[in-house]
């Protein structure tokens, strides 16, 4: 039996979204089906729609790490001039403003260049029809996906406050890029020669490399302390909980700790670094389900890390019934 096919009855993932009064994720994405869970025709007209989507999910993951690195001058500059909401206190000149280790630091200064590439491709591939970044918020957003998903534990995240709390930030963006990508497939259908597809399997490519590595380091942490009381695999599974809540009626996420419950295809004993189907296939998600988890609310044209919404062409907005 897959994820997808387990009786609601006894998921906990289920009984988390009621207790969040979040049951309608269905009835919203049911609503969208026709616009975003249709396999489309040759020539479609959705390279750009989807590649701009790409370009915000780019924004702010190059916005993160890039302030987390003493970079984020060079992001502010690509795409216009929105506001990037920071923590109070935040300084942006600070190479280390989260005080990572040597280690740490250097895997995260990797992975900012990376997004920051990303971010150039597309721009360069989309040319005069990239949209301009939006407004991104990394403050109230992370405080409002912790409190989420603690049940209130944890209150006033700051992904930048230290080395811990900025790999549980990571955490929330690295699995959602990477299904994020994966969905995205289906929707280009690559007629140009530039090879769009086969790129964008590159970026996919690199996003799975980033997550194993921060789902990496915080199965090596597993068992530390972390916040109210929770330890780190505590902490990561409910994360992954609350992506699940909002990402619509079915269950494809999935924490760092194999032969659980909610984690299902996994080896019990084992870690859970690659979370997978019973095929171990990655799992995929529709614009529209990953637009819910960023904006932290099923259905939501808003929200969460795009504080106005993100910068949708027309199309773009199609595909997520904005």
């Amino acid at each position: 039996m897959t994820n997808d096919q387990r009786p609601s009855s006894t998921n906990p993932r289920r009984r988390f979204l009621s207790n969040l009064g979040l049951m309608g994720a269905g009835a919203v994405l049911a609503g969208c089906a026709p616009t975003i869970a249709q396999q489309p025709s040759q020539d479609n007209g959705l390279d750009v729609p989807i590649l701009n989507f790409a370009l915000n999910l780019e924004y702010l993951e190059a916005a993160f790490y890039a302030a987390a690195v003493g970079r984020l001058a060079e992001v502010q500059a690509l795409g216009g001039s929105a506001a990037i909401t920071l923590p109070a206190g935040f300084n942006a000149g600070d190479n280390n403003p989260a005080g990572l280790s040597a280690d740490i630091l250097s895997i995260v200064q990797e992975i900012a260049e990376d997004e920051i590439n990303h971010v150039k491709f597309l721009r360069n591939v989309l040319k005069s029809a990239a949209v301009n970044r939006p407004a991104l918020d990394l403050s109230a957003s992370f405080a409002a996906a912790g409190s989420a998903a603690s049940g209130g534990l944890i209150t006033g995240f700051n992904p930048f406050a230290n080395e811990l709390f900025f790999l549980h930030g990571a955490f929330v963006f690295e699995d959602v890029g990477v299904t994020a990508y994966k969905g995205a497939a289906r929707f280009i259908d690559d007629q140009s020669a530039n090879g769009v597809l086969e790129q964008a399997a590159g970026i996919l490519a690199v996003e799975a490399y980033h997550a194993g590595t921060i789902r990496t380091l915080l199965y090596q942490r597993r068992a530390q302390a972390a916040a109210a009381g929770l330890d780190v695999a505590t902490v990561v599974q409910k994360i992954s909980d609350l992506r699940d809540a909002v990402d619509g009626s079915d269950d494809r996420d999935q924490g760092i700790v194999g032969g659980t419950s909610q984690n299902p295809n996994t080896v019990a004993g084992a870690a859970n670094i690659v979370p997978t189907d019973q095929n171990g296939v990655a799992f995929s998600r529709t614009p529209r389900q990953v637009a819910n988890i960023v904006f932290l609310q099923v259905g939501a044209t808003k929200g969460g890390f795009y504080p106005n919404g993100i910068s949708a062409d027309a199309g773009t907005a199609t595909l997520l019934g904005l």
